[in-house]
C-alpha cells in the first residue's frame, strides 16, 4: 500500500486494520472531530458494512469504533489534539 502524504502537513496517513474484518485502510486524525480515511480495493472488498449498505454506504462503524481505540492507544496521533486549529506550529 503507498502512503499519501500530500495533505498530511507534518503527520502522514498511517495503516490500520480494523478489528473486525481486517480491512487495512490509511487513517489521518486532523483534530478530535475529524478523521481522514483512505481506502482501497482490498479493504473495500473486504468490509462487511461496506458490503450490507452498497451504494448508501456512508461509514462502518467497526472501523469508527478501531480508529477510536487506535487513537486512545496512541497509534493513530491527533495532530491537533485541542481540536481548535491548525497544529505542529502551522
Amino acid at each position: 500500500m503507498r502512503v499519501d502524504n500530500r495533505l498530511a502537513n507534518g503527520a502522514p496517513m498511517r495503516p490500520l486494520a480494523c478489528d473486525r474484518c481486517a480491512a487495512r485502510v490509511l487513517v489521518r486524525k486532523s483534530s478530535p472531530q475529524q478523521t481522514s480515511v483512505q481506502w482501497n480495493g482490498g479493504a473495500m472488498a473486504l468490509c462487511a458494512e461496506r458490503e450490507r449498505a452498497g451504494a448508501a454506504f456512508e461509514g462502518c462503524g467497526s472501523l469508527r469504533d478501531t480508529i477510536r481505540e487506535a487513537t486512545l492507544r496512541g497509534t493513530i496521533e491527533v495532530v491537533d489534539a485541542e481540536g481548535d486549529g491548525p497544529a505542529l506550529g502551522s
